[in-house]
């Protein structure tokens, strides 16, 4: 079945009927839903590096298998302290640590292939390199055919729906992008010119998955290009709306009465405040404006 904008999400690869309650709660049913749904903000993994480049202070991402794991406790509170060590072809070891972290334990198997994104240190007791809480991707089977998605490039992240991780939704949303038509915008071609808007099967795109040289800052405070062009688009159709009801409102017929002494004085003993004399004229000039 050629994919639209109205298909349901349920018919997409890689969704199901488990996955499809899951975005229904958040509702999304159909292609279009998913794709007005916005990243709520943007990760920098362009800088992908190999551990012996690593250097203490900067954020990389860093793509490796999994040694070793294990999880540590502490007197008094049970942090759950999970620890991994992780190595790729250059042969150098990188600790990765999770406070309250034990419910990775079944995830972080040796011989994992992982993508992790965070700030490097320096372990002050190991001299390792080292991560804390980093931001990370499973890479395993077919899903390491997309890890271009997720790493080497400003990644979009995505609220979760319920058990539908960030990073479905980014494959997702990639699928949709590949396999719909050009879109057809909505907006007049002049308005577009005249305010210098992207065209809307651009903004969607760049929307989800920006350029290269697209800017982190301009994406995470809402200012980049698509964003803005989708920002112009909702005031424009709130704008369209108020019109057509003030000019349907226009055409309702109104009610006629007469306006005498006897409904002035009714008018202002409604009021919740004794008038002064300066109130008193300007209610005498509205009064005699109707």
């Amino acid at each position: 079945m050629p994919l639209d904008l109205a298909t349901p999400l349920k018919y997409l690869k890689g969704v199901g009927p488990a996955r499809s309650e899951f975005l229904e709660k958040k509702g999304l049913l159909t292609a279009e839903d998913l794709l007005g749904y916005a990243p709520f903000r943007y990760e920098d993994r362009r800088n992908v590096k190999p551990i012996a480049k690593l250097a203490p202070g900067e954020v990389a991402t860093v793509i490796a298998e999994v040694k070793k794991a294990s999880v540590s406790g502490f007197k008094r509170r049970n942090l759950g302290l999970f620890e991994a060590v992780f190595e790729d072809g250059s042969r150098q070891r990188l600790v990765a640590k999770w406070f309250h972290g034990a419910y990775l334990a079944d995830r972080f198997t040796p011989g994992l292939r992982v993508a992790l994104f965070a700030k490097i240190e320096l372990d002050s007791y190991t001299g390792d390199l080292l991560m804390m809480h980093p931001e990370f991707e499973i890479l395993s089977g077919d899903d390491e055919a997309e890890a271009g998605l997720h790493t080497g490039r400003i990644v979009p992240v995505y609220e979760a729906a319920g058990k539908v991780s960030t990073r479905v939704l980014r494959s997702l949303v990639h699928r949709i992008l590949e396999d719909l038509p050009p879109l057809d915008d909505p907006l007049p071609e002049a308005l577009r010119d005249r305010l210098k808007l992207l065209p809307l099967d651009t903004c969607m795109r760049e929307l989800h998955f920006p350029p290269a040289c697209g800017d982190v800052r301009l994406l995470n405070d809402f200012r980049s290009p698509a964003q803005f062009r989708l920002i112009i688009e909702e005031f424009f159709w709130l704008e369209c709306g108020l019109a057509l009801k003030q000019e349907k409102a226009k055409q309702q017929p109104g009610i006629s009465f007469e306006l005498n002494e006897r409904v002035r004085e009714k008018i202002k003993t409604m009021l919740p405040f004794k008038p002064t004399e300066a109130q008193k004229r300007v209610l005498k000039e509205i009064a005699g404006d109707m």
